[in-house]
């Protein structure tokens, strides 16, 4: 005999309305996954705005010397003379010795962390990533104010015995860092060689290729646009680096004639000058000057990565 519906209710069985109050009650699956997305919104939303903060209040002490100062802003970029006391603020020596020792660590770093990473990962895989990589970890993980003190202590009396003067200079801060980038060069380069597919090295052995001319023409090539992202990281950790150059470049804001004289950087001129200025006056806002300078090359350094990876990614699906 068929059942009516309320013998089915009598029996327990839900009804439509009991299906439809089960689908659209939350379970505790689904307020779990709420509550997860709200927090992962809320740490997202809390970096956006430190990041927009930091933003803003750099651009705004650094735009002070302009607005407030009544600076001109080509004057500031190009002039020689350093002297905030004296109301002369031109900052082209900072940007020339920070450029100058970034570009000739970069240019001294990438043979070796290049050759580095080909024989760890092409010449001697296995003995070469036991041996190399914790030697690589150490450099990383040694602060930066031990590679100061070691270039205060060895560097600067070796240049100062082999090319003569004081020995501080742009070609000490040089050395400095070429071993302070070596690592994130080439910890980068290792992971791009990698990246290569294995099918490009196994046709260029089939067709005859040497093992050398397989690394020089296929995985060295097809690995270029990690390349250059590693090498721009690196330099991005050259420019921002303060304390190890500030040790053994010579604090001397002015031209520098060679890569033997004495030179100054935008990290180190701020790290010097800083803490004897008041905030609000010519001096202070000068320095928050170069503070927003030094920004704007990050995010320049940031932005050329991504075009290099994009570039990268377009040349790889063709």
């Amino acid at each position: 005999m068929e059942q009516t519906n309320s013998e089915f209710k009598q029996d327990g069985a839900p009804t439509s309305q009991d299906w439809a109050r089960q689908l659209h009650h939350a379970t505790r699956a689904s307020r779990e996954d709420w509550f997860g997305r709200g927090i992962s919104y809320l740490c997202i939303g809390v970096i956006i705005l430190v990041v927009a903060s930091m933003l803003w209040f750099i651009t705004s002490k650094g735009m002070a010397t302009f607005t407030q100062n009544h600076v001109n802003l080509w004057q500031f970029l190009s002039g020689t003379n350093w002297a905030p006391d004296q109301g002369h603020i031109g900052a082209l020596p900072m940007i020339v010795g920070s450029f100058a020792v970034t570009f000739a660590a970069a240019l001294v770093a990438t043979p070796f962390a290049v050759g580095t990473a080909i024989f760890m990962t092409e010449i001697a895989p296995n003995k070469g990533r036991k041996f190399l990589q914790p030697v690589i970890e150490l450099l990383v993980g040694i602060p930066s104010v031990v590679y100061g003190f070691i270039g205060l202590a060895v560097v600067v009396p070796f240049m100062r015995h082999l090319v003569g003067g004081s020995g501080f200079g742009i070609i000490s801060a040089t050395f400095v860092l070429f071993v302070m980038v070596l690592p994130t060069i080439t910890t980068m380069t290792v992971d791009s060689l990698r990246s290569v597919p294995r099918f490009y090295k196994e046709a260029s052995l089939a067709l005859g290729a040497t093992r050398w001319q397989t690394v020089s023409k296929v995985i060295l090539r097809a690995a270029t646009p990690g390349i250059l992202t590693a090498i721009i990281f690196g330099m991005a950790r050259a420019f921002g680096e303060a304390l190890a150059v500030q040790m053994v470049i010579g604090n001397a804001a002015v031209m520098p004639k060679n890569l033997i004289s004495p030179a100054a950087t935008l990290t180190s001129q701020l790290t010097t000058g800083i803490g004897d200025t008041i905030d609000g006056t010519l001096p202070s806002n000068a320095l928050w000057s170069l503070a927003l300078i030094l920004l704007l090359m990050s995010l320049f350094f940031n932005a050329l990565v991504r075009l290099i990876a994009k570039r990268g990614q377009l040349s790889h699906e063709r």
